[in-house]
């Protein structure tokens, strides 16, 4: 099993449609004792959600903006298990005047929001689990949405997306000496909890439809929840500091996909007797 007898710590399962609760009931599948974290009022959605996964892994309080709570975390693993062998930061957040049009207007106390919640804490809880994460050693995966371009809507958490990119390579450059990978899982848009607070999303949506060589299903995190987990796995040991998209292709086309015609459609007979394009 790719994550046989691996301890695992799982941030971000708000419902049954988020990638991160998609990565967790993999990593059970695959071998993995998880914990899951959850705050405020959000924790009684993690609680529901993870009443569906078999066996109901234990939730602790993390509100990633409180120093507290990170060492309280770090002590409970600490006690629990002694050793991390992965973390999934599935953590973003941006207030409402941040996104759908709101990049020329947003207030620095709001934008400085987005950029602790969705890009510091991505080091900050590494930093905080890193001894641990050290013993095994372990790997720290991050998600992120393709931040080399502007998305209609997404404004300021586009550009903490872009930190956060940035952030990876530079974890993975000071948690590399201790054997611990970084790395980022681009997705494609889904239907989850995050996505519906970005009005634009409808958008992202029609480029997908149009642009992904392989396709891609809006309302199936499972292929993303299993990249995550093979980047946690034991199977990629010299891969740091990189971004895996999961998004159908769409990163590596500059235009529309034509669909391939059938077999024999739109040829004739040549008169030596090969095929010739009509």
């Amino acid at each position: 099993m790719l994550l046989a007898d691996k301890k695992l710590l799982i941030t971000g399962v708000l419902d049954p449609r988020s990638i991160a609760f998609f990565a967790a009931k993999v990593a059970q599948e695959q071998g993995a004792e998880i914990v899951l974290t959850g705050f405020g009022r959000g924790m009684r959605l993690t609680e529901r959600a993870a009443a569906r996964l078999d066996p109901t892994p234990d939730i602790l309080e993390l509100d990633v903006t409180q120093p507290e709570h990170l060492a309280a975390v770090r002590a409970d693993l600490q006690d629990r298990w002694g050793r991390l062998d992965g973390l999934l930061h599935a953590i973003g957040f941006a207030p409402g005047s941040c996104l759908d049009g709101g990049f020329l207007t947003a207030p620095w106390e709001d934008v400085s929001t987005a950029f602790q919640v969705s890009t510091y804490s991505y080091v900050a809880v590494a930093a905080e689990l890193k001894d641990l994460l050290a013993v095994g050693p372990g790997a720290v995966v991050g998600l992120d949405f393709d931040a080399q371009v502007a998305w209609p809507g997404y404004d300021w958490m586009g550009v903490a997306k872009a930190g956060l990119e940035a952030a990876n390579r530079y974890l993975a450059r000071d948690l590399g000496p201790l054997g611990i990978r970084a790395n980022l899982v681009a997705a494609g848009p889904l239907h989850t909890m995050a996505a519906r607070s970005i009005g634009t999303i409808g958008a992202f949506e029609h480029l997908w439809s149009e642009r992904a060589p392989l396709g891609w299903e809006t309302r199936d995190p499972e292929p993303v929840g299993r990249a995550v987990c093979a980047l946690l796995s034991e199977w990629t040991p010299a891969v740091t500091g990189e971004i895996l998209h999961v998004d159908g292709g769409v990163h590596a086309m500059g235009g529309p996909v034509a669909p391939v015609a059938a077999e024999g459609a739109g040829s004739a007979p040549a008169d030596d007797g090969s095929s010739a394009q009509g």
